[in-house]
């Protein structure tokens, strides 16, 4: 399951809407504390693929010594600039500084990471609204590579709420139709096991290097991995690819599957906040 074909596909229709409504300005305003070298290297992927969807990419650097009150006072300056349609605060922040009070500031509308209390109130209640770009990255590599879903099995290894919660929502509500689990760390290894290898589709974002093993997947599954790992021998997943490649049906290759899918989601997400401001074609 190639995420970075599938990210520049959707990048592109984004695009091609864009264009199609007469080049209209819709903005993603990015703020980034501190200079954390991964951090860093996501905003800037997140700028680049932002232009090449039609969209005006707006930056906002802190230094790692800002205090709670300038980073709040930088966000509730951008949810208030009706030109600025969706807010992205590059997370984790530096130590010190509390992350729920950042979202605070983001309103409804614009929170096109779908974290703060509304967005994540309205997946449960099953609401429109802007969903996770990550677990809304796996749902369109599931419909685009026409995984079955209704009826099936589904586990989800790993319970954050920025993947794993609204994963198992998003699998389980109606159009999806899976019967879902929710595994975790706490989870037994042997009992582990058990659960995957009777799932149909297997979402890792537990954050465990190669926790999910041959022995954890049955013959034709779909195996996304979501979790990353810094080992030894460099980024790694939760799924031992190379162990598993050979017996899933699907996969997703770590790097290049869901990260890319990560970044795509964000502009369709923007796109959907400039709709929902009335500053684009519904």
């Amino acid at each position: 399951m190639d995420g970075l074909a599938l990210r520049e596909q959707l990048i592109a229709e984004v695009r091609a809407t864009i264009d199609a409504a007469g080049n209209p300005h819709v903005c993603l305003a990015t703020v980034l504390v501190g200079d954390d070298k991964p951090s860093r290297s996501y905003i800037n992927s997140k700028q680049k693929k932002a232009g090449e969807a039609g969209i005006v990419s707006r930056h906002t650097d802190l230094p790692a010594t800002a205090s709670q009150a300038q980073v709040n006072d930088t966000i509730a300056a951008l949810a208030a600039d009706p030109t600025v349609h969706g807010i992205l605060c590059q997370f984790p922040l530096p130590d010190g500084l509390d992350m729920e009070q950042v979202l605070e500031q983001i309103p409804f509308e614009k929170d096109v990471d779908g974290l703060t209390e509304r967005s994540m109130g309205r997946l449960v209640r099953g609401q429109s609204g802007h969903v996770g770009c990550t677990p809304l990255g796996v749902m369109r590599l599931l419909e685009r590579h026409q995984v079955p879903t209704a009826g099936k099995r589904a586990v989800v290894v790993g319970r954050s709420t920025l993947t794993g919660l609204p994963q198992v929502l998003l699998l389980g509500r109606k159009g999806c139709d899976a019967t879902v689990t929710l595994a975790h760390s706490r989870t037994p290894a042997a009992d582990m096991i058990e659960i995957c290898r009777a799932a149909d589709i297997i979402v890792a974002c537990a954050g465990q290097a190669r926790m999910i093993t041959a022995a954890h997947v049955k013959p034709g599954a779909a195996v996304i991995d979501v979790g990353i790992s810094r080992t030894e021998a460099g980024l790694v997943g939760d799924v031992d690819f190379d162990a598993v490649k050979d017996i899933a049906g699907w996969i997703t290759p770590m790097p290049g599957g869901t990260g890319p899918m990560t970044i795509a989601c964000l502009m369709e997400n923007t796109l959907e906040a400039a709709r929902m401001q009335g500053a684009f074609p519904a």
